[in-house]
């Protein structure tokens, strides 16, 4: 993948200077905004997105004086782009954080995870509770599913061998007919350059690897690999003491329902809820206006004074 010719500024809207750390995978590119002792804020992405999501959170947030940390998975964004799936797995995905995160000796964290940004960032706040303070969930998952999940028909049909590939290798499905599709409902906000941005990190049928083994691994019932791994993050982040949490939820997911939102308010009985009428999956899209001071107001909350 030739990276030397895309503008990574996208019109001045992604301003940041790339920060880059190795794995035996390949190398991870992050952005580290703010002063250096701010209390961190990770925010989290997930499938088929990167950092550039984010974008309207980060200038807030360093004003109100947090450093903010936004890395790019394997495979999106400004990381490496293996073509191979054999490095796209989600335990795969979730110890690469960790190791990033560990190298910037964070403490006070809040972890904002986003959609695969559960069970990739939440990995890390279960592993390392001293150094985490507070969740903030926007739209995720982690649960292991409790019976059969009926998949989404995309989901379905990615799962298909050749025709997957053909489908988001190839026509880059998930992006063009997902995340600038049925994943955002304010259209009007994907301009030219927006659109840009989010197709320009993936420009050919082998930089789009990651998107596929994502689709391809979301669990469809309670056993495998990946719900295991999930209960195993799930139970660690609930243990006494639950760490303080928030959740914002867009209410016109068209991929994570209600029942998922019931299930994290059951875990976090004490958490406030913002739900978000009129938005869809991606509500950093749709709503940031609404996303972003929910988000400071939790922060400067005095429930998470730091320790």
């Amino acid at each position: 993948m030739t990276t030397n010719t895309i503008d990574w500024s996208f019109n001045g809207t992604w301003p940041y200077p790339p920060q880059w750390f190795e794995t035996p995978e390949g190398r991870l590119h992050y952005v580290d905004e703010g002063p250096r002792d701010g209390r961190p804020v990770v925010l989290v992405h997930g499938n088929p997105s990167w950092g550039y999501l984010f974008r309207n959170f980060i200038p807030p947030l360093v004003a109100a004086g947090y450093r903010v940390i936004v890395p790019d998975h394997l495979g999106f964004g400004r990381s490496d782009k293996p073509d191979a799936a054999d490095g796209y797995g989600i335990e795969q995905h979730a110890r690469r954080l960790d190791a990033l995160l560990e190298s910037l000796d964070l403490h006070n964290t809040t972890v904002v995870p986003h959609d695969w940004g559960g069970p990739v960032g939440l990995y890390w706040a279960v592993q390392h509770r001293n150094r985490v303070q507070s969740v903030v969930l926007l739209n995720t998952f982690l649960h292991r599913p409790t019976g059969p999940v009926a998949l989404t028909l995309p989901l379905r049909i990615f799962r298909i061998p050749g025709l997957g590939e053909l489908l988001v290798k190839g026509l880059h499905l998930i992006v063009r007919a997902f995340l600038l599709g049925g994943g955002v409902l304010r259209h009007d906000r994907l301009t030219a350059v927006v659109r840009n941005a989010y197709l320009a990190p993936h420009p050919d049928w082998s930089s789009r690897s990651g998107a596929l083994a994502f689709a391809r691994q979301f669990p469809d019932g309670p056993h495998g690999a990946v719900a295991d791994f999930q209960d195993r993050v799930h139970q660690g982040l609930i243990k006494a003491p639950a760490l303080p949490a928030a959740i914002i939820w867009a209410n016109d997911d068209v991929v994570l329902d209600q029942s998922i939102l019931h299930r994290w308010q059951q875990d976090f009985p004490k958490a406030e809820t913002l739900r978000l009428k009129g938005t869809g999956h991606f509500l950093q899209e749709d709503a940031h206006e609404e996303v972003v001071p929910a988000l400071l107001k939790f922060l400067q909350s005095p429930r998470i004074a730091p320790r």
